[in-house]
């Protein structure tokens, strides 16, 4: 399966800059999409999240961006914007067509140069980079400046990035990226044991406990590590409004939980986008279901695919 774009209608392009490792990544709806929204973490950074509101009179969004770059990286979407313009796509006012991107970001300033973040310009390539073939995952787009296990800090960090799954749910497809760039560890909610996240030394492979380590007070007040955050978009075919929309993106946090511990602490921007871009019937306990095992499993890829970049070690 090729992930995310195994949904009709929906392209991802990525933009990296591999000397600042920073990036962003657009995914972008052909005919739009319904979509909804969760927010599990506290300390998020987003725009225009309020179009995927039920009272909006938007009915429908064209693209979602996924940025590095702390608020910087917000920016980018601005560049998603203007591509989607050039090509005639946007919510018809009368007078123009307006694209609708809602747009979430995630730290990666302290890793490589916080002087480069993702902007206009490099929005604006990672949407022409938009394609339907299968998503090109790891250290790249809003992956390329992602890092994992950050309790301790970052020299026990290692790198996190993208990964995308899909899964199959009742005749219909749900399928999820995720860019995981979070404080916790990423763990195989099959087998118990820890894929990546904080070291036990900054010049050890073995992987430390995060979470343990919390409950036993070994982490100091605030986290050394405090930027972090899962960005994590759902997409299905099947057919659902704003409410289901919001609904399946509640449950494609379960994912998340699932995989990463500890999870959507203060310190952790953790967002779920769910977007219904088809007509088919199913079920949404059904469609839940399968977007939670779809976010845990992108989320797993996306560490085990990530690639060591600025000094910080991938798998």
């Amino acid at each position: 399966m090729k992930g995310l774009t195994d949904i009709a209608g929906v392209r991802v392009g990525h933009a990296s800059n591999f000397d600042a490792i920073t990036g962003c990544t657009a995914i972008l709806f052909d005919g739009g999409a319904i979509g909804g929204v969760d927010i599990r973490g506290s300390a998020t950074g987003s725009s225009e999240l309020d179009v995927l509101s039920p009272g909006h009179i938007t009915d429908r969004v064209h693209a979602v961006v996924l940025s590095g770059g702390s608020a910087f990286g917000l920016e980018a979407a601005a560049g998603v914007r203007r591509y989607l313009e050039r090509h005639g796509v946007g919510f018809e006012t009368g007078a123009a067509r307006v694209p609708i991107v809602p747009c979430a970001i995630l730290y990666d300033l302290a890793i490589g140069s916080a002087k480069i973040r993702p902007d206009r310009e490099m929005g604006e390539a990672a949407a022409a980079a938009a394609t339907a073939d299968p998503v090109l995952e790891g250290s790249i787009g809003a992956g390329t400046g992602a890092t994992i296990g950050k309790l301790f800090g970052m020299p026990r960090a290692m790198k996190g990035g993208v990964g995308s799954f899909t899964v199959s749910a009742g005749g219909a497809l749900v399928s999820a990226l995720a860019v995981v760039n979070a404080v916790g560890d990423v763990r195989d909610p099959a087998t118990g044991k820890t894929v990546a996240g904080a070291r036990v030394s900054a010049s050890s492979r073995e992987l430390a406990n995060s979470e343990a380590a919390l409950r036993g007070g070994q982490i100091k007040a605030g986290f050394p590590g405090r930027h972090n955050t899962t960005l994590v978009v759902v997409a299905t075919n099947a057919r659902l409004s704003k409410v289901g929309a919001a609904k399946l993106a509640q449950f494609g946090s379960l994912g998340t939980a699932r995989t990463i511990y500890p999870v959507n602490t203060l310190m952790d921007g953790d967002i779920t986008f769910a977007f219904s871009c088809g007509t088919q019937s199913a079920d949404l306990n059904v469609l839940g279901s399968a977007a939670a095992e779809a976010v845990s499993q992108a989320i797993l890829r996306a560490a085990r695919a990530a690639k060591g970049l600025g000094g910080v070690p991938g798998m």
